[in-house]
């Protein structure tokens, strides 16, 4: 039974340590947006690429972590929207040119994308410590 626990807690403290990293992935991804507008037009690339490094590849690990750390179903809910807004957040960029209404919907969602995910850190940061508080 403690191996269990012990399991349920490694689990979520790893997709506690995810969600931090997808949290400052977020900013940095916006920071380099706000650099190619405002500075220096070249940052596009690394605002690009960036993406590709985490957009999904972090959500799924968080994904395999839900399992591995039992965690609630808002978790599974936020993580479920984290993976919505990604995908349009590809959607938006890619199809501005049949829909060029569509591309500023860009910038809304990244905003919505960096709120969600620094929710998943406050959340899984209360689950994590709220229960150690009381043992």
């Amino acid at each position: 039974m403690e191996e269990n626990n012990l399991r349920v807690r490694a689990g979520r403290i790893i997709y506690f340590i995810l969600a931090i990293i997808f949290a400052l992935c977020i900013m940095v991804q916006i920071y380099f947006a706000g650099v190619a507008i405002f500075l220096d037009g070249s940052a596009w690339s690394k605002h690009m690429m960036f993406v590709h490094l985490f957009g999904f590849n972090i959500p799924v690990l968080m994904l395999i972590f839900t399992f591995v750390g039992a965690l609630p179903r808002w978790a599974y809910f936020q993580l479920s929207g984290a993976f919505i807004s990604i995908f349009l957040m590809y959607f938006t960029a890619n199809i501005k040119a049949i829909l060029p209404w569509v591309g500023p919907l860009h910038v809304i969602l990244a905003f919505l994308l960096f709120a969600l995910s620094w929710s998943i850190v406050l959340k899984t940061w209360k689950l994590l410590f709220k229960r150690s508080e009381s043992n």
